[in-house]
């Protein structure tokens, strides 16, 4: 929650008076002493409100609203003065003041005025990241690609841990997106106006992680493969973590980081504050039906990039690709298509199995993701897949496929 107010008065025990009452109520005063040293302070990231004293030396309070609704129109600015007429008031009020307080004000009059702003200020806020996410629409829908129920799941997964403000540990295999997916939480998050910072795990140092940090100014900190730190880091990264500091860390590994702690070389209780939340990227042969969409939409960007006509895809193509293992994931179906777009794929008239083969393989994947899905359930697999059960139980011995070894 939004607890900023920036406090201007140019009398210093005022100043420091009022600063104290906002500080007792759990608020976070920024002082400053004059419209010069008030207006360094707003920006258009500034999420706060402001409280001015009207009368300053040079230029007063008015051209302090006046200077604030020309960064931000919808910024609460609160006027006080001592020389609280019903005139000035209206003045205030007709310039665009959040509200008017006569000084000296009762300290929980001025509370509950910036308590009011401070309200407002969230709701508005709130409204420009929904309207931003609206008008880019949703970037777990834009960029992860997959027509897939398991691909649908992981975008729905992406957007509830993006709600959070808790540590975020991603696992997925080698190619699987891992840095990718983190920039989506950090996009849908509240904190998307702020900075997003990427490490290398295995490079970065005490030092280089408290700079981060102060980089960071309250956004998130993508630590990739994660389980590379050294011991002196991992330290550090506890203590960061642990200390009042806004950033929130998400960390990536394609290692199995429980197993990691376990055997002593990864801290037991950096890994248990990273596992706040956990999300699995699955890999490609749980939805082997995403293949095509992939390739397709890789090819495309390729073609874009390098200003080439797109290639005709043939069916054929797309089931060769779904007949493929693919252990580098996306990234190695990212690769494959950048070949096909620049014709630097191999001759595709003869390929290493025949067709009967690779649709052999296919069925088998659809197969085994229909178990996985339905928890080894056959009749529910049967029916996702919209074929009798007898037929669906002939094709699981066909592959060797037994139900019960996909139950959890």
């Amino acid at each position: 929650m939004i607890r900023t107010v920036l406090l201007v008065d140019d009398d210093r025990a005022v100043r420091q008076a009022l600063g104290q009452t906002l500080e007792l109520a759990d608020l976070q005063p920024i002082l400053a002493g004059s419209y010069i040293e008030a207006k360094d302070h707003i920006s258009d990231k500034f999420q706060g409100v402001i409280v001015s004293d009207v009368s300053m030396p040079g230029k007063d309070g008015f051209a302090l609203l006046d200077y604030a609704q020309k960064i931000d129109a919808e910024l609460p600015v609160i006027l006080l003065s001592g020389q609280g007429d019903i005139p000035m008031a209206v003045r205030s009020v007709g310039k665009g003041a959040f509200d008017f307080l006569e000084k000296p004000c009762a300290p929980s009059d001025l509370i509950a005025v910036v308590e009011k702003a401070l309200r407002s200020r969230a709701l508005v806020l709130e409204n420009r990241l929904l309207r931003k996410q609206l008008q880019s629409s949703d970037a777990a829908a834009r960029m992860i690609y997959g027509t897939s129920a398991v691909s649908e799941d992981l975008r729905n997964r992406v957007r509830v841990v993006s709600r959070t403000s808790a540590e975020v540990l991603i696992t997925g295999e080698p190619g699987s997106s891992i840095p990718k997916i983190a920039e989506i939480i950090h996009m849908l998050s509240a904190t998307a106006a702020r900075p997003f910072q990427r490490l290398a795990a295995g490079s970065v140092t005490p030092a280089s992680l408290a700079q981060a940090f102060e980089t960071a100014e309250g956004g998130s900190i993508f630590l990739n493969e994660v389980g590379g730190l050294s011991p002196s880091s991992q330290f550090a990264l506890l203590d960061l973590m642990e200390s009042d500091h806004p950033a929130r860390v998400l960390a990536g590994t394609c290692q199995d980081l429980a197993a990691e702690a376990q055997a002593g070389r990864f801290l037991h209780d950096l890994f248990y504050k990273l596992d706040a939340m956990r999300l699995r990227i699955p890999p490609l042969r749980e939805r082997p039906e995403d293949i095509g969409v992939l390739f397709r939409t890789y090819v495309a960007q390729a073609c874009e990039q390098a200003a080439l006509p797109e290639p005709v895809i043939s069916e054929a193509t797309i089931a060769r690709l779904m007949a493929r293992d693919w252990p580098g994931n996306a990234r190695s179906v990212m690769n494959e298509a950048m070949r096909f777009a620049m014709g630097l794929t191999e001759d595709e008239t003869e390929p290493s199995t025949g067709l009967a083969e690779q649709l052999a393989r296919v069925e088998r994947s659809l197969l085994e993701e229909a178990l996985r899905r339905a928890g080894g359930n056959a009749t529910l697999a049967a029916q996702a897949l919209q074929v009798p059960r007898k037929t669906f139980y002939d094709k699981l011995t066909r592959h060797g496929l037994r139900p019960e070894l996909f139950r959890s």
